[in-house]
């Protein structure tokens, strides 16, 4: 790699030039807010009018409630994007479970909760959640037992890229009846992929995070608000408030020599940068460049060749609260999750957001099939919802939401790129997670990292 310190000079008036940031989801802004919180002068620009990239909010035509583009779950093993939160005094924006506490509803419509004892010390909770979990045959509980020793003799060895998460759990003793209910349904929610596709090595990392000594590592992380005003808005005025600037409705174009990153142009406007962090997805590289440099050439051509994964998501408004929990997780059907914005959000919000990762089945589908098939599920899993009038639905087809992880994928690259000045960041980089908000955090952090290293600040 060619070291970042070659474009580190002041510019001729004295002033050291912006770091410009593409892209204004997690990736970007966990970068810029770090890079302005070490002095350093940024400017955020986004394509889109609203902040946020995959994980904002849109605001609904007819009941003008905000709406998440698709339901963002974290946990509390995300320490890079709850330091983020916390740089840009948001943390009070999101709401942590003391323990793991997860309530399920079944094929046949029974209600059970695997909800892990705050008074055992961590990871002993999870374990003894799971032994009482009356979801499961106490012989299919017993078999999480084996997973745990598994994960503590692994380390941080690395694991065969072969290796797809149903075949590591089968490997290591998960009964049929425990995959199905609770390891399928936790690893399609982290993965958006099938189990039998995804490569096993992205989940175990899961698995280590929540199974550390932090009893909520493993606990549910919350937004309580739509997801820009979460996060995106709060990161704006932190980096405003420290003399940088953010733009939407910015369209960006590299402009680079054989030297490396000269500048970038947005509109006609050619703003000088030395350094620029690209947190745009895998699938919109290329489009940084009028022509792609040489040094970038493997780079955007492996970042072209990613699958994407797609996440389906129903918003339905009905005329009452039909649901108690502010969210649950289905076994057995082709929704996954239910969350119940209202409860999250309060009066605010009024509707129920309805999740299918690994989406490939759906996506084809048209909207009133979707709407369809939505109903149907929450009818059965939800039974006030049986009485209950629909008002409005929604859909939100994700097509590019994730990148894919199967065995045979293009290696993901690392942040520091063949091009002097020029970084990447984004939740498909190299940071062995899957495609998460944490991934994305903490490849923004990275990246933001590898330009005050060089001697930049």
């Amino acid at each position: 790699m060619t070291p970042l310190t070659q474009k580190t000079g002041p510019a001729p008036n004295g002033v050291r030039p912006h770091v410009v940031v593409i892209g204004a989801g997690f990736a970007g802004l966990s970068a810029a807010t770090l890079l302005a919180e070490r002095g350093v002068r940024v400017i955020v620009l986004d394509a889109r009018p609203r902040l946020g990239g995959r994980a904002t909010a849109f605001e609904d035509r007819d009941t003008g409630e905000l709406v998440d583009n698709g339901q963002h779950v974290m946990f509390g093993c995300y320490r890079e994007t709850l330091a983020f939160l916390k740089r840009i005094g948001a943390e009070g924006n999101v709401q942590t479970q003391p323990a793991l506490a997860i309530p399920f509803i079944g094929p046949e419509g029974l209600r059970t909760e695997l909800r892990c004892p705050v008074w055992l010390p961590a990871p002993l909770h999870l374990l003894a959640g799971v032994l009482r979990w009356r979801g499961l045959p106490l012989t299919d509980r017993l078999s999480a037992l084996r997973l745990a020793p598994a994960l503590l003799r692994l380390g941080n060895q690395s694991l065969d890229r072969s290796e797809t998460v149903l075949g590591w759990l089968r490997a290591h003793g998960q009964s049929a009846g425990i995959v199905t209910a609770l390891w399928e349904p936790l690893a399609i929610a982290a993965l958006n992929q099938p189990i039998a596709q995804a490569a096993a090595a992205p989940f175990v990392r899961v698995l280590q995070e929540m199974f550390s000594t932090d009893k909520t590592a493993a606990s549910l992380v919350l937004p309580k608000r739509p997801l820009h005003e979460m996060y995106a808005e709060p990161a704006r005025a932190f980096i405003e408030s420290r003399g940088g600037e953010v733009r939407t409705g910015a369209l960006a174009r590299v402009i680079a020599d054989d030297s490396g990153v000269t500048a970038v142009e947005v509109r006609g406007e050619r703003i000088p940068a030395t350094h620029v962090i690209s947190a745009v997805p895998w699938h919109a590289l290329r489009t940084l460049f009028a022509a792609v440099p040489p040094p970038l050439a493997s780079t955007i051509a492996d970042a072209s060749a990613m699958a994407s994964m797609p996440i389906v998501t129903v918003n339905l408004w009905y005329d009452r609260v039909v649901m108690q929990d502010a969210f649950v997780g289905l076994t057995g059907r082709t929704v996954q999750w239910i969350f119940d914005k209202r409860r999250v959000f309060g009066e605010a919000a009024s509707h129920l957001s309805l999740v299918v990762s690994a989406a490939e089945a759906v996506t084809p589908m048209t909207r009133d099939e979707l709407v369809a098939l939505a109903v149907r599920e929450v009818a059965d899993a939800l039974p006030d919802a049986r009485s209950a009038t629909l008002i409005r639905a929604t859909v939100v087809r994700e097509r590019q939401a994730t990148f894919s992880l199967t065995h045979g994928q293009p290696k993901r690259p690392p942040s520091l790129t063949a091009l002097p000045g020029f970084v990447l960041a984004g939740d498909w980089t190299a940071t062995d997670l899957p495609g998460t908000i944490e991934s994305a955090a903490l490849s923004g952090h990275r990246a933001a990292l590898a330009i005050l290293d060089s001697g930049y600040n």
